[in-house]
């Protein structure tokens, strides 16, 4: 991982959106602080597409997607995107599976919450797990005392035998049915929203993560950055980003924000404008 320091200006000049997680990315011990929040926004009044990828659930992204300076969300690690039309005073949404799909996986989801709080002591349901429409979300940190590594393994290991997607985040293990990821999500969410194939156009975007959950978008993107506590997996055989922050969580954001407005500010930026575009291609969608 090279310092966020080191990426070109022309290279940054040539950026025309921001992904970035939300959990010890944008927050700070649990909290999103002032001038993370103000980065965001100054991202994007730069002209800049900005989209929070994130695990958190349904009902958090719908707030976010209405009331932050923001193109949309990818919410619960890829199962859905919600992106807001302002001037037509209109959600989008578009789901991975569905409604019958998802109807059955959390009836299979709600196996696995009996099995792994009875397999796995100190365990314990996320305490937004009522907003969520696809996962399950087993805190490991944020509500309860902090999981060991074994325990934390032990409820991967769950998931997994059961056929289940599982990703660990930095507060959460989250588990899901759905060949799905915030990678494949955010795909349909450059096309369907923002108008471009995110395949063709990736040097043009920074994605900005913290944990393993977050490995498909460090793979991808040659420009992906990290803050500075994704150095704590960095033994863990987890895919790392191309760069990283000095600072931790919220202040690491504001780091690598400053260093892509810096290098805007010194030349000629390309915008992106969100198209309103309703998704129609065979996947779950609702308008």
């Amino acid at each position: 991982m090279r310092p966020v320091s080191s990426l070109p200006d022309a290279r940054l000049r040539e950026v025309r959106a921001v992904f970035t997680d939300i959990d010890d990315t944008l927050t700070s011990d649990g909290r999103l602080p002032a001038d993370a929040y103000t980065a965001l926004e100054q991202l994007h009044e730069s002209g800049l597409a900005v989209v929070p990828i994130t695990g958190r659930p349904a009902g958090w992204c719908d707030m976010i997607a209405r009331f932050w300076p923001v193109a949309g969300v990818v919410g619960e690690n890829g199962a859905f995107y919600f992106a807001y039309q302002r001037e037509e005073r209109r959600m989008v949404q578009r789901f991975f599976a569905s409604p019958e799909e998802r109807q059955a996986n959390r009836a299979r989801l709600d196996c696995l919450r009996e099995t792994i709080l009875r397999e796995v002591p100190g365990t314990g349901i996320a305490s937004d797990q009522l907003y969520r429409e696809a996962d399950l979300a087993i805190d490991i940190c944020e509500d309860v005392p902090p999981l060991p590594k074994p325990a934390v393994e032990r409820v991967l290991r769950i998931f997994a035998d059961a056929g289940a997607i599982a990703k660990l985040s930095s507060i959460h293990v989250n588990g899901w049915f759905g060949d799905y990821d915030k990678l494949s999500m955010a795909r349909l969410f450059a096309a369907d929203i923002l108008g471009f194939d995110l395949d063709a156009e990736k040097e043009r975007v920074v994605f900005i993560g913290d944990s393993p959950n977050d490995g498909p978008m460090f793979g991808f993107f040659p420009n992906s950055c990290g803050v500075a506590n994704i150095r704590d997996f960095a033994d863990s055989g987890v895919v790392l980003p191309a760069y990283v922050a000095d600072g931790h969580g919220g202040s690491g954001f504001v780091e690598i924000a400053r260093r892509i407005l810096d290098a805007r500010a010194a030349g000629t930026p390309a915008a992106v404008t969100p198209a309103a575009v309703s998704p129609d291609n065979g996947m779950s969608a609702h308008v």
